[in-house]
């Protein structure tokens, strides 16, 4: 009998890193035993991604039950994608965007795009007020 082979999630993530409702889909995937690693892409020269690591790492391996390991790249958030996937081995992509208003990733259609790149891809949209946050599966 073969063992089943752990999933790997890699988390898009940056201002939105430690929001509730990524949060609670990262516990929900590491309660079906998921790994986990978030991305910090669309980092500009003189944004600190460490302090953004600092606050959302100890967060997000809570919610997950184990380790997430920290990346950081940018400043083009598809090609950070793009490289973290080569490198990766993820069998899926968590994007945590802004409200559809603030954010320039989905106005950018960034998880089409990631779909396109040969993965699932579920979209956390950050709520803007108290409730549950918008998940959804994206599509080509």
């Amino acid at each position: 009998m073969q063992a089943s082979r752990e999933i790997r999630i890699l988390v898009v993530a940056n201002r939105t890193a430690a929001t509730p409702g990524l949060l609670e889909e990262v516990r929900r995937r590491g309660k079906e035993g998921c790994s986990l690693d978030l991305l910090l892409p669309d980092v500009r020269e003189g944004e600190d991604a460490e302090a953004t690591l600092a606050l959302a790492l100890p967060l997000l391996e809570e919610a997950a039950g184990s380790p997430v390991r920290g990346l950081v790249s940018g400043p083009e958030p598809l090609e950070s994608v793009r490289r973290a996937l080569a490198d990766g081995g993820y069998d899926e992509v968590i994007v945590s965007t802004l409200p559809e208003h603030k954010s320039k990733w989905l106005k950018r259609d960034l998880p089409r795009q990631v779909v396109k790149l040969g993965v699932p891809v579920t979209v956390v949209t950050a709520s803007t007020r108290a409730g549950e946050p918008v998940v959804r599966s994206a599509s080509t």
